[in-house]
């Protein structure tokens, strides 16, 4: 597993792109349509993305499959069931204090 992004759920992507952008100084390193948008974290190891989307902010780790990974940690609560994202898929853990983490994969990236 590897930390890739820090997800971000916004109310105001425009608001926030421009508070990353301008106040911070951070890079954009990609957009997705209309309601996501990266910024590169100064390490430029780590991405935070910012999104208008409904699932709950949370760290999201890449792993080679996220099928076989979800297999081997049966036992794990989902909180965000698998769905596709460009390039592979992603689904949300149940972490015990409550928040998401997520798993996530892109052999097609």
């Amino acid at each position: 597993m590897k930390l890739s992004f820090l997800y971000q759920r916004v109310d105001d992507l425009a608001e926030s792109v421009a508070y990353y952008r301008d106040a911070l100084g951070w890079e954009e390193a990609w957009r997705e349509g209309t309601d996501t948008v990266a910024f590169w974290l100064p390490n430029r190891e780590t991405q935070l993305m910012l999104s208008s989307t409904p699932q709950p902010a949370g760290p999201m780790f890449l792993v080679d499959s996220l099928a076989d990974w979800l297999a081997e940690h049966s036992d794990l609560a989902i909180a965000v069931p698998a769905y596709d994202i460009p390039g592979g898929s992603v689904a949300g853990l149940q972490a015990p204090s409550g928040h998401v983490v997520y798993v996530f994969d892109q052999p097609d990236a």
